[in-house]
Parts: structure tokens; C-alpha cells; sequence
């Protein structure tokens, strides 16, 4: 199998970013996929509590050699944030400067953070002499942080309608994106793998909906115990009518959108910007 950059010679600096860059994608597949088996798992009553990275990175650090495994997630981690910056501060994806262009671009920027956020938790456990449980602050204590800053119920209405507009911006993309346009493939692999990718983006998209209400409802109200994470996302989401029906499905779309990233870990048009310049 011949991988994009395998006809190149010697190593430049657009073949070492491609490079990152599909296993930033590798990695980001590979936390989707885990949080979307342990929600299934958790929707069939295998387990007490729908998963999210932390007990994703958990399990990892349970595992032998962890420090080997949770060393390469994180550094794909990382290498997916600096892949996001290329894309939201110098438009490695040339999406251009117009308004629908500046929007996919923030979008990219909120999970470059993001993304960071998780890298950062992965590094913590690898600095442990002893890997065990994680000590990072709850969603509470974060949004307490948040709410001590100047403005802060502002700035916490602020994150959470991000993450509400994170959410509805991955289902309209999930119903309507051309995903076909971004991968390097055949027209039969485009073909196949264009259901799996809007089925995973609908799916995180309907997930990020209860946490975006979580994150509005303490700012507005200013009580940080109003603010949740991922997590408790999901258990909202299987609080409804048909709920353990409903987190099936999303732990199935979860891992599908899982599933995609490392479609695009083969298979995504990567064009690493030749000139660092913010555009």
C-alpha cells in the first residue's frame, strides 16, 4: 500500500507535516472510537456510566508498557493541535477569507484548544511515578475558575453557545457536508465511506447539544455547579424517553465518527501551507 508522501525523497518540512498530521488524525480516531464503545457498552448496562476521554485515558494507563501508549497518544494529540493551528491561522485547508470561511476556521481553532485540553490530561498521567487516577479539575471547578475572571458570566455564556454552535455546526455538516471533496480516494471508497462520516458527525453533534446547555445555564445563572462534562452529557441524553435506545445510538455514531478519522488518517487531502503567514 502506498501512503502519500511514500514516492517522495528525503524528508521537507511539507512531508513531516503531512506525516503529523495523519497521525493526529489516527489519534483523534482512536479517542472517539473508545468513547463511543464504552457509551454502548454503558447503554447495554455493561458498564455504570456512558465514557469520555478521561476513563478512555484511564483505561490506557491501566494497560501495559502505558507510558509507551499513552507517549503516542499524546503526541498525536499534539499533533493534531498543531495541524488545527496551520488550518484556522494560516489556512492550510485554503478555505479563504470569507465569512463562511472565517467560521470553519474558529471552528477549527475551538478544537485545536480542545484537542490541547486533552493532549495536556494524557501528558499529566505520563508524569505520574505511578499512573492512577486522574486529578484534573471537574467541569465546576473549571467553570469556577471561569466565573472568578472579570466578566466571567460572560465568558462562560460565551464558551457554552461555542459549544452549542460546535454542536449544531457538526450535525448541519453530518446532513450536508461534502466529505467526499477532502479525501484523496476512489470515487467506490468516497462512495462507502461518506455515510460512516456523516452518521459520526450527527452523532457528536446531538452529544455536544446537552454539555453546550449545561455550560449556558451556569453562566447565566452565574453557579458554577450548573456546568457539566462530556460525560454527563451523554446521561442526559439517556435521561429521555428511549434513553438507552438514544446513547446506543450515539455510542454507535460516536465510534463511527471514530471510524472516519482514521479514514482520514489515509485518505484526507493534506496541503500543508508553504509560507507561515496568518491568513
Amino acid at each position: 500500500m502506498r501512503w502519500p508522501w511514500s514516492e517522495r525523497r528525503g524528508w521537507s518540512w511539507s512531508a513531516f507535516t503531512e506525516l503529523a498530521a495523519r497521525f493526529g488524525y489516527g489519534a483523534r480516531g482512536f479517542v472517539y472510537l473508545s468513547i463511543g464503545a464504552l457509551t454502548l457498552f454503558a447503554a447495554m448496562d455493561q458498564i455504570p456510566d456512558a465514557g469520555s476521554s478521561t476513563e478512555v485515558f484511564q483505561w490506557l494507563a491501566d494497560q501495559p508498557f502505558a507510558r509507551v501508549w499513552l507517549l503516542i497518544l499524546g503526541g498525536g494529540l499534539w499533533a493534531f493541535v498543531g495541524w488545527r493551528v496551520l488550518q484556522s491561522v494560516f489556512d492550510a485547508d485554503h478555505e479563504g477569507t470569507s465569512l463562511k470561511a472565517w467560521g470553519l476556521r474558529a471552528g477549527q481553532a475551538m478544537s485545536g484548544v480542545f484537542y490541547g485540553v486533552l493532549a495536556a490530561t494524557v501528558f499529566e498521567l505520563v508524569d505520574e511515578s505511578e499512573p492512577g487516577e486522574i486529578e484534573g479539575a471537574d467541569a465546576d471547578q473549571q467553570a469556577a475558575t471561569v466565573l472568578g475572571l472579570p466578566f466571567g458570566e460572560w465568558l462562560l455564556l460565551g464558551v457554552g453557545l461555542g459549544i452549542l454552535a460546535m454542536g449544531v455546526g457538526n450535525i448541519i455538516k453530518g446532513a450536508k457536508g461534502d466529505f467526499a471533496g477532502s479525501l484523496a480516494c476512489d470515487a467506490d471508497t468516497c462512495r462507502k465511506v461518506t455515510p460512516i462520516a456523516r452518521a459520526g458527525y450527527i452523532a457528536r453533534g446531538a452529544a455536544y447539544l446537552p454539555l453546550a446547555l449545561f455550560v449556558i445555564l451556569a453562566g447565566i445563572r452565574a453557579q458554577a455547579s450548573e456546568a457539566r462534562d462530556f460525560s454527563a452529557s451523554l446521561e442526559a441524553l439517556e435521561a429521555q424517553p428511549f434513553g438507552s435506545w438514544i446513547l446506543a445510538i450515539t455510542g454507535v455514531g460516536l465510534m463511527a465518527f471514530g471510524a472516519f478519522a482514521f479514514v482520514e488518517a489515509r485518505w484526507r487531502r493534506i496541503r500543508p501551507p508553504r509560507d507561515l503567514k496568518p491568513g
